[in-house]
């Protein structure tokens, strides 16, 4: 296995700064080796293996060895080059999409782990845990590396990450180095593993590629290859497409053929057969163009490279995305089911007061810090935020709780968990033993013998700092004559309640704000008690309402049926165990409901796993992160409403893609099969066309793609899942655009084929038609860009820098295609004036648009002035 104990020694107060780099020479960073990727080169070509490219590479040769006949090499030429283009533009922003997703997922290794060196704890990334290192875990956090057991306190790891064993208990004696049940030694941790129960002090003997996990090369990296209701969506619409095209496509082909049967006989009735293969590969060329233009392949490249920009941006704005869905989802969310430290408050917290029970009041608080000393898990300024308070609280006092500590000789502990609501420590201090119990008041008070006096100043104190949304802990004492805890919790003396402070996050209202308005529904699930609770609520701007708060114990009383006809109006839940979130949150979702839930500790895991978006805290523990989908970096509360315009501002910009790639299509559709009706020469040829497309797929991708969010969108209502990406106003813009592009540049095939005394299209004509079609793509970017919006196409439009860029390579590229494509792409220059002229007349496809949003803005003035 790998996996060798015997021999290690270790230092307990841990390394000094030498011998980390000591240690770090020989035995290398804690980074796993990640799999061989596969070369660059293998990955472009895998871009030409697509069916249909294939097929327009066979094509293409066969013209080039029909060209070594005729001589004409030009046109050839330029398919060629059009599908390099178009592939090599294609595989670079898939391979740059991949490369910023490699980027986030390795912030993985930043994750902090608590450790002692030099007899000082601290925290560090893991990728910097050395062979030696002391590090300490406990409940909710993930092995970092490999190594034996020191101290442990009823340890349960899941090895399920290597062994598919769920749970296994972890034992720090010596004796206990056999594997027993275990698939791996019982004094032993693994990396990867992840700490369900209890906590623990090992020293590390094997980190990155020498884990045990590195020895079977497990791969870490994230699978994105999840399917999503818009990945469905986008599915079905690339196939109705896709059916389309084809069925145009094979009827354009048979139809040109036969006419130019019919009509050029002095070929078809000769044995010139290599005139005849000329001409039938002439329009199966063009029908596979057609193919190419019809079939949506960008949109795989405008989502995929939608999703990145947005996972890049979203990381500014404090929002790690861990599963690539997470992006577009968090913009159909319209429950949020938050907790409420950290996110909601400030995770700050301090000693507001301490009230201590007593006759002697200065005896009583020796023995009180010696009990917060011991019983914790907590270093100053390391671990729990309210733990160390405490601790904080106890240095303020003048004494040192370190001395204290290693004075102490912890005989039995019982970990904190979230279904007992307490931790309890047995300790041997100066000869003596004493049991150390702290947690919930309601729950500690029951353990101890309280006299009537005690219980009314108690119950004062609880209400007043709970109804001020204090967090509030008890802590009890005993001598300890037993050797269980479990059979001592019974007979306690109150030695104090704490009462702390979290102030509320001053962005918090606000935000919570902002979701209500977006049509989102906040709810608070959180762990402390009723009076707290509802407070939090108040002051963050939820308003009570019949039956809007329940406590954890009354929901898992309530019969399906009564939890599913109650959940909508619930808006607080207080004293939440991790079963009733998770109920919650399914409850919620069986009404349809869209859930985001936040969480930091392993007792949300659940939640956060069958949400449809978890959120986990920055500050939060491992077993979180892995079950969510996004991380708060800042535990913020605003940093989700961002998510929220992120996800809703990136659904708008797929639209936008969608809008604009279809008009494009349906316009070039109807021309070449209207064309081959007349019976014109092909209005587009086959290099113009696949120029086309590059203007379609690639350019209008990272145009719309690339555009920033826009803050109007959380004035809208959630999306439902069941709607369809191309809504009705939306179908009716690509009709009307595409319709009224067709018949424009049908009349001026028209006019140009009948209106001329040679009658036929002359190539200057083909010419001014081309960039005609061109130009009307281009203003009709702008129109994209305003789609679902009254405003201006000219608003911010110096900040949409990806636009501005696209816009001025497309007019660049036309511009050199027609002064010097030549016979390539069958185009003849054109003067000043019938650029001026083509670039004036067609403009006027954004200032209609101009004028229609106008007159939106002037009716909703009007209406927002009636209101």
């Amino acid at each position: 296995m790998g996996i060798e104990t015997s021999g290690i020694a270790f230092a307990r107060d841990g390394l000094n700064e030498k011998e980390v780099n000591e240690s770090r020479s020989k035995h290398g960073d804690n980074m796993l080796t990640p799999p061989r990727k596969v070369p660059i080169w293998k990955l472009y070509i895998e871009k030409y293996k697509d069916s249909i490219i294939l097929i327009l590479l066979v094509a293409a040769t066969v013209s080039l060895i029909l060209a070594f006949v005729d001589g004409k090499f030009m046109e050839t030429i330029g398919i060629f080059i059009a599908i390099f283009l178009a592939t090599t533009i294609g595989f670079y922003f898939e391979y740059d999409a991949a490369k910023r997703f490699e980027m986030l997922s390795s912030l993985n290794e930043e994750q902090p782990v608590k450790v002692r060196r030099g007899g000082q704890v601290t925290n560090i990334a893991r990728r910097d845990v050395v062979v030696g290192d002391i590090v300490f875990v406990e409940t909710g956090d993930e092995i970092p590396a490999d190594g034996m057991l020191i101290v442990s306190s009823d340890l349960q790891i899941d090895e399920s990450s290597l062994t598919g064993e769920q749970l296994t208990t972890k034992h720090a004696d010596t004796d206990k180095y056999g594997k027993g049940d275990s698939a791996y030694p019982q004094n032993m941790v693994l990396r990867s593993t992840m700490v369900m129960n209890g906590s623990g002090e090992y020293s590390v003997t094997a980190v990155g590629d020498h884990t045990e996990i590195g020895n079977v090369a497990r791969s870490s990296t994230e699978d994105t290859g999840i399917k999503t209701p818009l990945d469905l969506q986008l599915n079905r619409l690339a196939k109705l497409i896709s059916k389309v095209g084809f069925a145009i496509a094979g009827a354009a082909f048979v139809i040109f053929l036969v006419h130019d049967i019919i009509t050029n006989t002095t070929l078809w009735h000769s044995d010139n057969y290599l005139g005849m293969a000329e001409e039938i590969l002439k329009y199966f060329m063009m029908a596979v163009t057609l193919i190419v233009m019809a079939v949506p392949e960008g949109l795989p490249m405008a989502v995929t490279l939608a999703l990145a920009l947005n996972m890049r941006r979203m990381l500014k704005s404090n929002n790690l995305v861990r599963k690539l869905h997470a992006c577009e989802t968090m913009g159909a969310v319209n429950v949020i089911c938050t907790d409420k430290t950290g996110t909601l408050t400030q995770n700050r917290m301090r000693v507001e007061e301490m009230m201590i029970f007593g006759d002697n009041e200065k005896l009583q608080q020796e023995l009180l810090t010696t009990a917060i000393a011991i019983n914790t898990t907590a270093h100053t300024g390391v671990g729990n935020p309210t733990e160390v308070a405490l601790l904080e609280w106890v240095s303020s006092k003048g004494i040192d709780y370190q001395k204290v500590r290693s004075e102490a000789e912890t005989t039995d502990l019982m970990p904190f968990s979230t279904e007992r609501k307490m931790m309890a420590t047995a300790v041997k201090v100066e000869g003596k033993e004493w049991l150390f119990v702290k947690g919930a008041p309601e729950i500690v008070m029951q353990m101890c013998d309280i006299d009537d006096g005690e219980r009314s100043r108690a119950e004062a104190f609880l209400n007043e700092k709970q109804g001020k949304a204090m967090r509030t802990l008890a802590l009890a004492a005993k001598p300890f004559v037993g050797d269980k805890i479990e059979n001592e919790l019974k007979g306690l003396r109150l030695q104090a309640i704490a009462a702390l402070e979290d102030p509320i996050r001053e962005d918090v209202p606000d935000a919570v704000a902002q979701c209500q308005n977006a049509g989102i529904e906040v709810k608070i699930v959180t762990g402390d008690i009723s009076g707290t609770a509802i407070e939090i609520a108040r002051q963050i701007g939820i308003k009570p309402s019949n039956g809007f708060h329940i406590t954890g114990a009354e929901f898992a009383a309530l019969s399906d049926e009564e939890a599913f006809a109650r959940v909508e109006r619930l808006k607080v839940i207080s004293r939440a165990r991790p079963q009733d979130k998770q109920r919650l949150v399914q409850m919620l979702q069986k009404h349809g409901n869209v859930v985001a839930v936040t969480g930091d500790g392993t007792n949300d895991a659940p939640a956060l796993h069958h949400a449809h978006v978890g959120l986990s805290l920055g500050s939060g523990t491992s077993v979180a992160k892995q079950a969510s989908d996004m991380t708060l970096l800042d535990d913020s509360f605003r940093s989700i409403t961002h998510a929220v315009m992120w996800g809703r501002s990136l659904y708008r910009n797929i639209q936008r893609f969608l809008f604009f790639q279809l008009v494009v299509n349906l316009t070039a559709l109807l021309l070449v099969l209207a064309g081959s009706l007349i019976g014109t020469e092909l209005p587009l040829t086959v290099t113009q066309i696949l120029w086309v497309n590059l203007i379609m797929d690639t350019f209008a991708a990272m145009a719309l793609a690339s555009l920033p969010p826009s803050r109007e969108v959380m004035k809208d209502k959630p999306r439902s899942q069941n709607d369809f990406i191309l809504s009705r106003p939306i179908i009716r813009g690509i009709l009307f655009c595409g319709l009224s592009f067709f018949v424009m540049l049908f009349a001026m095939l028209w006019h140009c084929l009948y209106d001329d005394a040679d009658f036929g299209v002359q190539r200057h004509e083909l010419t001014i038609f081309f960039t005609t079609f061109v130009m009307l793509q281009v203003w009709n970017l702008f129109n994209a860009k305003t789609l679902g919006s009254s405003h201006s196409a000219f608003r911010y439009l110096l900040r949409d820098h990806g636009l501005l860029i696209v816009l001025l390579s497309i007019m660049v590229g036309q511009w050199l295609i027609v002064e010097f494509g030549g016979n390539m792409f069958r185009t003849d220059g054109l003067t000043w004036q019938e650029w001026a002229l083509i670039i004036s007349a067609t403009s006027i496809v954004m200032w209609l648009g101009e004028v229609w949003r106008l007159i939106k803005r002037i009716k909703n003035n009007i209406a927002n002035d009636a209101r």
